[in-house]
């Protein structure tokens, strides 16, 4: 699995990639990939050993206007899907999900 030191360094080397779904997930939801920049207030909340096609995480960041975003990411740093959490879905943290 990717680190997130490992995933940080990735998107500032311009070494990491979007699948088509995060392209038109981020479109759909106006979300720039300026936005997607893994700060210093990131952090992994969901690990997903088992996934689909290779181990990936969630990671919960806020973007320099303070919008709350998760991003799911492989671990060659492919980026999955970015969205805004929303609160149906998860705590008032957003970073624990509502059961």
């Amino acid at each position: 699995m990717i680190s997130l030191n490992g995933l940080k360094e990735r998107i500032k080397d311009k070494k990491h990639c979007y699948t088509i779904h995060a392209q038109e997930q981020m479109a759909l939801r106006h979300i720039l990939n300026s936005e997607v920049i893994v700060g210093e207030n990131a952090e992994i909340i969901e690990k997903y050993f088992d996934d689909k096609y290779s181990p990936s995480c969630l990671i919960y960041g806020v973007t320099v206007e303070g919008k709350a975003l998760h991003v799911l990411s492989n671990s060659q740093g492919v980026i999955i899907t970015v969205y805004e959490p929303i609160l149906t879905k998860w705590c008032e943290d957003m970073k624990t999900r509502r059961q």
